[in-house]
C-alpha cells in the first residue's frame, strides 16, 4: 500500500511537469524568434548599404517593426493572465486521491486488515465498528458479495434474525444456485419468524439440498422444523442423513444420535415403528493372512439385494490415513444426486471391501427397489462430501441390485 501510493505521489510530480514546461518553453521560443529578427535587420542593413537605397532600408525597418508588435501582441495574453499555472499541481493531486479513496480499492484494504487483525482481545465496541464499515461499504459495493455474507453471519451472531433474515434473502437472490445462501436465508428466516417454517423458508432449504444433497444447515433445519410439527419420521430421516457426514465420536455426531433416539421414542409412543437407521458392512477384504471387517463395521440385518463394491488405491496415492471416505449409491436413473445408501470410512482403511443394501439405505429409501444404481467414492481431506471437496474419486456402474456378493473394483484416481 505505501510502495502503491510512492508511486502515485511520483506519476502526480511528474504529470506535473507538464503544466509548467508549456510556459516556459513558449518563452524561450519567442526570444529566439527576436535574436533572429534582430540579426536579419543587421544583415538586411548592411546589404542595404552596400547598395544605398533607402527606401529597401526603410522597408526592413517597418518589417523589424511589425514583426516585434506581433511578438508583443502574442505575449500579452500569457503575461496577463492572474491564475498561478503551478496551483494545478497540487490541485490534481488532491483530485486523484479523493477520486481514488471514492473509487479505488483503499476501504477494501483497509477493512481486510482489520478483519485480519481480530483476536480475542477485540472489544464489541471495535467489532460493531467494523460491522457498520462494512455495512456501510457494503452499500457502495453490492456486487462485493462477501460482505453481504460476512454481515449475514455478523447479525446470525448476535441475533438479529430479522436483518440476518434481509441479509441472507438479498444473498439468495443474487446468487440463487449457491447451497450455503439459500440454506442460510431458510435457517434465518425459520429464526426471525419465531421458530416457524414458512414456505418460501422451506422452499430455499429444499432447493439447498437439491444442489447439495449434504448440506448441513439445511438437514439440520428442516429435521429441527419436522420435529417441532411432530412430524417425528421425517425429522428422522434427516437427521440420519445429516449423521452420515458428521465425524464418527464426534460432539455433533452424539447430539444428532440423542434427537434422533428422541424422535424414535415419539413414535414408539405414539404406537409406530420407527425407520431403521443406516448401519455400516464391511466385508472381509483380502489379505493374505485373511481378511478382516473394517473397524466400526456393524452386523448386517437380513440379507436384502444390493451391490459389492471393493473401493482400493493406487500403489503410491498421496493419501493421508485420516482422510474422509464416502462410498455413496445413486440412482443411475435419476438426475438427483440425492444418495440412496451412504457409508462413511477413513482412507487408513483402504482397501476395503464394502456391502451396500436395505441395511445402509438412507432413511425412507430402499436400495434393493431401485432398478440400478452407480456408486460413487469420494476422498475427502476436510471430511466434507461432495466431489467440489474431493481430491480422489472413483465410480462404478450401474449396477443392478441382486444377491450377488462379488465385489466390483473401483480403482480412486486423482481429481483432475
Amino acid at each position: 500500500m505505501t510502495l502503491f501510493i510512492l508511486g502515485c505521489i511520483g506519476l502526480v510530480l511528474l504529470s506535473g511537469l507538464f503544466y509548467l514546461m508549456p510556459g516556459r518553453r513558449s518563452g524561450g521560443a519567442d526570444a529566439d524568434l527576436e535574436r533572429a529578427n534582430v540579426e536579419w535587420y543587421h544583415l538586411r542593413q548592411a546589404e542595404l548599404a552596400r547598395e544605398g537605397a533607402d527606401a529597401l532600408r526603410d522597408d526592413a525597418r517597418l518589417r523589424l517593426l511589425e514583426d516585434e508588435q506581433q511578438a508583443r501582441a502574442a505575449q500579452a495574453p500569457a503575461g496577463s493572465q492572474s491564475f498561478p499555472v503551478w496551483v494545478l499541481l497540487p490541485l490534481v493531486a488532491v483530485m486523484a486521491t479523493g477520486l481514488y479513496y471514492q473509487l479505488g480499492a483503499a476501504p477494501d484494504v483497509l477493512i481486510s486488515r482489520q478483519l485480519q487483525a481480530l483476536d480475542d482481545n477485540t472489544s464489541p465496541q471495535q467489532i460493531e465498528a467494523l460491522m457498520d464499515a462494512v455495512a456501510s461499504r457494503s452499500a457502495q459495493r453490492p456486487d462485493n458479495l462477501d460482505y453481504v455474507a460476512l454481515l449475514g453471519r455478523h447479525y446470525m451472531g448476535r441475533q438479529d434474525y430479522a436483518k440476518a433474515a434481509q441479509t441472507y434473502a438479498d444473498l439468495a437472490r443474487e446468487i440463487p444456485e449457491d447451497a450455503y445462501a439459500l440454506a442460510a436465508s431458510a435457517q434465518a428466516e425459520y429464526l426471525a419468524t419465531g421458530r416457524q417454517l414458512t414456505g418460501e423458508a422451506r422452499l430455499r432449504a429444499e432447493q439447498a439440498l437439491a444442489i447439495d444433497p449434504h448440506q448441513r444447515t439445511a438437514l439440520g433445519l428442516l429435521g429441527m422444523a419436522s420435529f417441532e410439527q411432530q412430524q417425528y419420521r421425517a425429522a428422522i430421516e434427516y437427521w440420519q442423513r445429516l449423521l452420515v457426514v458428521e465425524t464418527p465420536g464426534s460432539d455433533s455426531a452424539r447430539m444428532i444420535n440423542e434427537v434422533i433416539d428422541m424422535a424414535r421414542q415419539r413414535l414408539v409412543a405414539a404406537g409406530e415403528v420407527p425407520p431403521d437407521g443406516p448401519g455400516q458392512v464391511a466385508l472381509a477384504d483380502a489379505h493374505p493372512a485373511g481378511g478382516v471387517a473394517a473397524p466400526g463395521a456393524v452386523a448386517p440385518g437380513a440379507p436384502t439385494a444390493g451391490v459389492t463394491v471393493r473401493v482400493a488405491l493406487p500403489e503410491g496415492a498421496g493419501v493421508a490415513p485420516t482422510d474422509t471416505v464416502f462410498v455413496l449409491a445413486r440412482n443411475a436413473a435419476s438426475d438427483s444426486r440425492m444418495p440412496i445408501a451412504v457409508q462413511r470410512l477413513q482412507a487408513a482403511q483402504l482397501p476395503v471391501t464394502l456391502r451396500l443394501d436395505d441395511n445402509n439405505s438412507m432413511a425412507g429409501q430402499k436400495l434393493s427397489a431401485t432398478e440400478s444404481v452407480l456408486v460413487v467414492v469420494q476422498v475427502s481431506p476436510a471430511g466434507t462430501p461432495g466431489e467440489a471437496n474431493a481430491t480422489w474419486l472413483g465410480q462404478a456402474g450401474p449396477l443392478a441390485p441382486s444377491m450377488d456378493l462379488s465385489p466390483r473394483e473401483i480403482l480412486l484416481q486423482p481429481k483432475s
